[in-house]
């Protein structure tokens, strides 16, 4: 699942992105950094937090607010000025993060690996260990 999202925050952010005052390549590259900078926002976050972003509920805003610091930060690398940065990353990051709750959310087989319960993989550590021990208690 890891590949799968990284790849769709590439095309989402390539997408979005493409209009911006960045040339292609360093739209590219902010992509690209950006994507990593989602995968590392998930992997930062708690499970309770990313499965209410990921699931639409509340209680996902820390992570939101964490990829949309790192996307206005990687675009003023690029060059981008600052106002227009937070701009472009507050949009860009509420985007993706619905690209990503569209996939999570969808029943179609193409988007199969979207698995809210396999969101543990992405944590590390014992979240894994905790869900299932949590599931067993209500099963």
């Amino acid at each position: 699942m890891l590949e799968q999202l990284k790849n769709l925050a590439m095309q989402k952010l390539q997408e979005k992105m493409s209009g911006n005052s960045l040339n292609a390549d360093a739209t590219n590259e902010a992509a690209s950094e950006g994507a990593g900078a989602l995968l590392e926002s998930l992997k930062g976050g708690d499970l309770s937090q990313i499965t209410a972003l990921l699931g639409g509920a509340a209680g996902g805003e820390g992570i939101m607010e964490n990829i949309q610091g790192k996307l206005s930060q990687i675009l003023q690398n690029k060059g981008m000025g600052a106002e227009e940065a937070a701009a472009e990353s507050a949009s860009t990051a509420s985007d993706l993060v619905n690209g990503l709750k569209e996939k999570f959310s969808s029943n179609a087989e193409e988007d199969s690996a979207f698995d809210i319960s396999q969101i543990t993989n992405l944590i590390g550590g014992n979240a894994g260990d905790l869900l299932n021990k949590a599931k067993n208690l209500f099963g």
